[in-house]
Formats: structure tokens, C-alpha cells, sequence
């Protein structure tokens, strides 16, 4: 417990007063945000904004991280490592497309394909490297097995589950991005799935079959440091929060939010908690939904909408919702997601 303390309190330090340092940073760059002409025209006002602000949630988190080992004088995971990597590398991703669209002023940045390019390489990169590395238990970073509220007996094998956490990585990564349209909402959001998967690490970590050997105890490789890494994460994007709630002085970005979903589907592969991703991050998959079901209805119906714009936040903008009304509410959304998918894992665990 003394390592998750140690890692979210100084992520939420690091992250709390290094994101005006980077604010500072990016304005004098002229790093501002670009807003979309065709969007809610509150949204205007936000123009210049600085963006990239997944920078310091990031590194908040690495830092925070590695200092509580080293504090604690503590060896780092196998599991963590290759979740961080895949963070850094969708960091990357995002950077690249804040970059390109700060340097041509529109909001094309690179193309979709391009950015789902780069998340599918990745995520399959961390799905076969998750198989490998056994402990002296022989367990994987990942199970070869489907996982849902835990780790099932259904045997997928290398390809499938590659396949799978590779469409989970970028499944995930793409609705926090979708999501990341209001202030604080995708980062307030994100806090609470975090500080879920604390408590799933906690609890595997004591119902773990080497140290308590019974009938549902979890055979899960390094849970007790998944939740150290998921305390990182939730410290640095609560410091961010502070400077993101409206009226957002920064926004994190494709930066932050495709490497917040990579950490959201890395630490449920991890876990052995696949499919409970859904419920724990509710609120990215409702809104998700939304821009599928638009996007569907729309061909369907030769160019009628089913809402009136999608991300369905802007649906509820347009009708005259307040921006700080619209965050309220979905983050009540995402809580209740969050507290379903804690019920469904103890529930589990009781009924084991």
C-alpha cells in the first residue's frame, strides 16, 4: 500500500504543478488548440488553447512511478513495464497528429488511417510481448485465456489474443479520444477507472492463489504493481483535472488520450479483467456508440441524423445543455459505469 500512496501523491504533485510550467511552455510556442468551424460555436472561444497536455500526464505518471520503487528501494514489473511502453508509444501516436494539426492549422493532423495504423502495430506489439516472459509460476503478463470479470478457461491462443488486445487497445484509445471533447470530461472520466483498477489490484493481489490458495483465488502475474501503475495514472490525471475543468487553461489532446486508453486496456489485459472493460469505462463506450449509431443511421437514411451532432456531448450542446451541466452528468454516467463493473467483479469473486 505504501508504493500506491508513494506513486499517486507524487504523480498528483508533478502532475498539479507541472502542468502550468507546460501551459507557459506551449504558449510561447503558439501551440494552441484548432477549432473545428462545423462544432458547437461555444467552442470557438477555446481557440488557442495549448493542447499536448497528455506531455505532462505522461510523464507524471513514468516519474511518479519509477520514484516510488526507487523510494521504496522496490523492483519494477515486467507487466507495468510493457503497459508503459505501449503508453509511450501511443503518447507518440497522438503527439504526431497534435503536431501536424498546430503546424497546418486545421484539425486534419495525420490521416485515420495513419493513427489506426499506429495503434494496431502497437497494441499487437503489446499483446505478443504480454505472452512472453513467464515467472517462476509460469504465468505471462497476459493469459493466453479470455478473460472477463476474470480469467476464464477459454483458450484463445497466441493469434486470437493478440487480435483481441490489439482491437481492445485501440477500441479503448479511440473512445477516450472521442470522449476528450469537453472540459475535464475524458480526464475526469479516466480518474475513475483508474482508481477502479487500484482496487482490483489490491484485491488480486490478496486473493492471489500464492497467497491465499482457494477455489477463486486469481492466478494474476504482478497485480499489487498494476495497481501501483493505475495509482500513477490516477494522481497525474487529477492533478491535470485541476487545470483542465472548465474553463480549460490546457486540453491533453491526442497525446493524452490515446495513451490513457492504451493504460485503460493494458491494465484490464493485465488484470485478467478483459471484458470488463466495458462497464468499467462506460462512459467512453456510450459515446463511442453514439458516433457509430450516427454514422450508421446516416447511410441508412440517405443522409438524415440521428442525433444532432456525434460525440453525443455535442448532441446535448446543441440542445442547449451547459458545458459544465453536460460533464456533471456524464461524470455521474461514468461513476455508475464504474461502480456496475466493481459489482460484477465482486460479485464474481463471491459467487467463485
Amino acid at each position: 500500500m505504501k508504493l500506491i500512496l508513494i506513486a499517486g501523491t507524487l504523480a498528483l504533485f508533478i502532475s498539479l504543478f507541472g502542468t502550468p510550467v507546460l501551459i507557459k511552455a506551449l504558449g510561447r510556442r503558439g501551440y494552441g488548440q484548432f477549432i473545428r468551424d462545423d462544432g458547437p460555436q461555444t467552442h470557438h472561444v477555446k481557440r488557442g488553447t495549448p493542447t499536448m497536455g497528455g506531455i505532462i500526464i505522461i510523464l507524471a505518471s513514468v516519474v511518479s512511478y519509477f520514484a516510488a520503487h526507487l523510494i521504496t528501494q522496490s523492483s519494477v514489473s515486467v507487466s507495468a513495464l510493457l503497459i508503459l511502453g505501449l503508453v509511450l508509444a501511443l503518447g507518440f501516436v497522438g503527439f504526431l497528429d497534435d503536431y501536424m494539426k498546430i503546424s497546418k492549422q486545421n484539425s486534419g493532423g495525420i490521416s485515420g488511417k495513419q493513427k489506426i495504423f499506429g495503434q494496431v502495430v502497437f497494441a499487437s506489439l503489446f499483446g505478443y510481448m504480454g505472452l512472453q516472459f513467464p515467472d517462476k509460476d509460469d504465468l505471462t503478463p497476459i493469459s493466453q485465456n479470455l478473460s472477463t470479470v476474470r480469467d476464464t478457461s477459454i483458450t484463445l491462443g497466441v493469434v486470437l489474443v493478440i487480435i483481441l488486445v490489439a482491437f481492445m487497445v485501440t477500441a479503448t484509445s479511440n473512445g477516450v479520444n472521442l470522449t476528450d471533447g469537453l472540459d475535464g470530461l475524458a480526464t475526469g472520466a479516466s480518474v475513475m477507472t483508474f482508481l477502479a483498477f487500484i482496487l482490483i489490484g489490491v484485491w488480486e493481489f490478496g486473493q492471489s492463489c500464492a497467497v491465499a490458495i482457494s477455489s477463486n483465488c486469481y492466478n494474476v502475474r504482478d497485480p499489487l504493481d498494476l495497481a501501483v501503475l493505475a495509482a500513477a495514472f490516477a494522481g497525474s490525471c487529477t492533478g491535470f483535472l485541476w487545470w483542465n475543468a472548465s474553463p480549460a487553461k490546457i486540453f491533453m489532446g491526442d497525446t493524452g488520450s490515446l495513451a490513457l486508453g492504451g493504460a485503460l486496456a493494458g491494465l484490464a489485459a493485465s488484470l485478467q479483467v478483459e471484458l470488463l472493460l466495458i462497464p468499467l469505462g462506460g462512459l467512453f463506450v456510450i459515446v463511442t456508440l453514439s458516433v457509430a449509431l450516427q454514422v450508421i443511421y446516416f447511410r441508412l437514411t440517405g443522409g438524415k441524423r440521428l442525433f444532432k451532432m456525434a460525440p453525443l456531448h455535442h448532441h446535448f450542446e446543441l440542445l442547449g445543455w451547459g458545458e459544465v451541466t453536460i460533464v456533471l452528468r456524464f461524470w455521474i454516467i461514468a461513476g455508475l459505469s464504474v461502480a456496475i463493473g466493481l459489482g460484477l467483479f465482486y460479485t464474481k469473486w463471491v459467487a467463485g
